[in-house]
C-alpha cells in the first residue's frame, strides 16, 4: 500500500501537479524510504528466520547485480573498429586506492557506526543487535551513486525532481527488502539521505560547473563499485569497510577535471 501511494505521488507530480517546490524530490525520497521501511518491518515480523535468510541472499544478489551492471555500463565502450574497450581503469584505481587511504585516516565507517549506536540508544532499540548494521548498510546503499548527486542538483537549479522521484521508488523497494531482514535500523537511512542530498542541494550552485558529463560518468562508475561492495557485505563475504571508501567518489570527480 505504501509503495502504491509513493508511486501515485510521483506520477501525479510528473503529470503536472501544482504543488512542486524546490526540495520536493528530497522530501519524497525521505518519505519513500520511511514508507518502504515500515512496510518491510511489518513483513519481517510475519516471516520465519529461514525465509529472512533467503530474502537477505536475494537482496545481496540484487545489490551486487545493480552495482556490477552500473559499473560495466560506464567502463565499457565500443571503439570505432567495433571492438569493446575497457576505459577509466586508471581513474578507478586512483579513486579507490586514494579513497581508501583518506577514508581510513578519517575512519568514516567508525563515525557512521557511532551515529548508528546513538540512534539505537535514542530510539530505545538497545536490544536490537542488527540496528547499527541495518542503518549503515541501508544508508550506504541509498546514498551512493550519481542519481543522488545529479538529482539533488536538478531539484535545486532546474526545479526538476524527476531523477529523485525515480530514485524514490527504487530506494523504497530496496529498503523494504532490507528492513524485512535487518530490522528497523534500515528505516533511519532516511536521515542519511536527507542530510547527504540536502547538503548537495544547498551547494548545488557550486557543484553544477564541476559535475560535467565526464565527471558524472566517473562518479557513477566508482559509485557502482562501492554499491557492489555493499552487496558482498550482505552476502557475508569478507567485510569491506565501504564507508571508508567514500572519498573515492570525490577523487573520481577531481580526476576527470
Amino acid at each position: 500500500m505504501n509503495l502504491f501511494l509513493i508511486s501515485f505521488f510521483v506520477l501525479f507530480v510528473q503529470k503536472g501537479g501544482d504543488f512542486l517546490f524546490p526540495g520536493i524530490g528530497i522530501l519524497a525520497n525521505v518519505l519513500g524510504i520511511v514508507g518502504g521501511g515500515l512496510l518491510g518491518l511489518g513483513c519481517g515480523r510475519l516471516i520465519s528466520e529461514r525465509f529472512q535468510k533467503t530474502l537477505m541472499m536475494a537482496c545481496a544478489v540484487a545489490v551486487m547485480f545493480l552495482g556490477l551492471t552500473g559499473t560495466v555500463k560506464e567502463m565499457l565502450e565500443v571503439g570505432a573498429d567495433g571492438k569493446v574497450l575497457l576505459v577509466g581503469t586508471n581513474c578507478m584505481l586512483a579513486s579507490l586506492i586514494g579513497g581508501a587511504l583518506l577514508g581510513e585516516a578519517i575512519d568514516l565507517e567508525d563515525k557512521m557506526e557511532r551515529f548508528g549506536i546513538w540512534l539505537r540508544r535514542r530510539t530505545g532499540s538497545s536490544g536490537d543487535t542488527r540496528f547499527v548494521d541495518g542503518f549503515v548498510t541501508a544508508s550506504l546503499t541509498v546514498c551512493i551513486g550519481a542519481m543522488a548527486v545529479i538529482g539533488s542538483i536538478n531539484d535545486r537549479l532546474l526545479s526538476d525532481p524527476s531523477v529523485l522521484f525515480a530514485k524514490t521508488v527504487l530506494d523504497a523497494v530496496i529498503v523494504m527488502i532490507m528492513t524485512s531482514t535487518l530490522g528497523k535500523g534500515c528505516i533511519f537511512s532516511a536521515l542519511s539521505v536527507g542530510i547527504f542530498q540536502g547538503t548537495i542541494f544547498l551547494l548545488a550552485g557550486f557543484l553544477e560547473p564541476v559535475m560535467t558529463p565526464a565527471a558524472l560518468k566517473s562518479l557513477s562508475a566508482v559509485g557502482n563499485i562501492l554499491i557492489f561492495c555493499v552487496g558482498t557485505n550482505l552476502f557475508g563475504l569478507p567485510h569491506v569497510r565501504v564507508a571508508n571508501l567514500l572519498p573515492a567518489l570525490v577523487i573520481a570527480v577531481i580526476w576527470v577535471l
